[in-house]
């Protein structure tokens, strides 16, 4: 194959209880993507389209993450990358990480598969660090592996997919303002006390056990942060309001998506994930803020070849 076109999906990182270590992968939410060969031994981006993002290869994390890849295998072959940026910057559903997901997943298929979509998980992640100055792997790795994904440890890093409930879905209330990831990791408490990590803990380890046995109920309990989103909270404008409304009309739970200003309700079907979407359209619809609703299903292959 001379040139791929792909799908690079929208992921919420955290889901309250797991920062910087859990997400999940959207389905109706992403960028498309077009990587061809080039001759020249450069990585390229050609065009962008949808949103103002960097030309210039080393500023871009879809070029950065794809050159990390091909220093790792010492290839020279060069990449133009074409963007149809549909997930905005700033958004907090991962943007920079679907950029730099779909990116090193389409030269690794263009270069006859070195490695498998874990491993590429380590080159993305430096699409991240430039974009946020932190090399996480929560928005990253779902974009990749899709379903949910929990990073056991970063050093070595080491992924665990987790089960998606079939009947789980998700709703994304974007306030179209922006909020750098930059300057929300910078309002984080570095120390934390030990009754809310331990809080922390058994939240977590409830989400996964919640996945594995489909238990709805226990998995909109485990939804509570105690650490992050207390502080980010309060960038985002209404969310105390937000979250008494959509739990009062059957949401399981809800929360900041990655660092905001983006929140999510997890529901269980169809019809409870439209009527928590038509509740909070109307509730923002009042407030002089446009704003953007997305409702999706868990993807559970990540990035899509088109």
């Amino acid at each position: 194959m001379e040139e791929l076109k792909i799908f690079a999906p929208a992921t919420v990182a955290n889901l309250s209880c797991g920062f910087d270590v859990l997400g999940c992968c959207l389905d109706s939410v992403g960028d498309e993507m077009l990587i061809k060969k080039n001759d020249l031994k450069e990585v390229r981006i050609t065009r962008i389209t949808g949103q103002d993002l960097p030309m210039e290869a080393d500023k871009n994390v879809a070029s950065v993450a794809v050159k990390a890849l091909l220093e790792q295998i010492k290839s020279d072959q060069g990449f133009d990358i074409e963007i149809d940026k549909k997930i905005k910057p700033g958004s907090g559903i991962g943007s920079s990480a679907a950029s730099s997901a779909g990116a090193v997943f389409a030269v690794n298929k263009l270069l006859g598969e070195p490695f498998n979509n874990k491993d590429l998980i380590s080159f993305a992640m430096q699409g991240e660090l430039l974009a946020s100055g932190n090399a996480h792997a929560d928005n990253v790795a779902p974009a990749l592996l899709g379903g949910f994904s929990l990073v056991r440890s970063y050093c070595p890093l080491e992924v665990l997919s987790l089960p998606v409930p079939e009947e789980l879905r998700v709703v994304i209330l974007h306030p179209l303002i922006e909020i750098k990831t930059k300057d929300s990791r910078s309002i984080i408490k570095q120390n934390v006390s030990l009754k809310s990590a331990i809080n922390q803990w058994g939240n977590l380890g409830a989400l996964v056990s919640a996945l594995y046995t489909e238990d709805y109920d226990l998995l909109g309990r485990s939804l509570h942060d105690d650490i992050v989103e207390p502080v980010r909270s309060i960038l985002i404008p209404y969310f105390k309001e937000l979250d008494e409304l959509v739990t009062k009309n059957g949401a399981l739970g809800f929360g900041i998506s990655g660092s905001g200003p983006s929140v999510f309700a997890l529901c269980r079907g169809d019809e409870n994930a439209n009527k928590v979407k038509n509740v909070i359209s109307e509730f923002y619809s009042d407030k002089e803020i446009d704003f953007e609703l997305h409702l999706s299903s868990i993807n559970k292959k990540g990035v899509k070849i088109l």
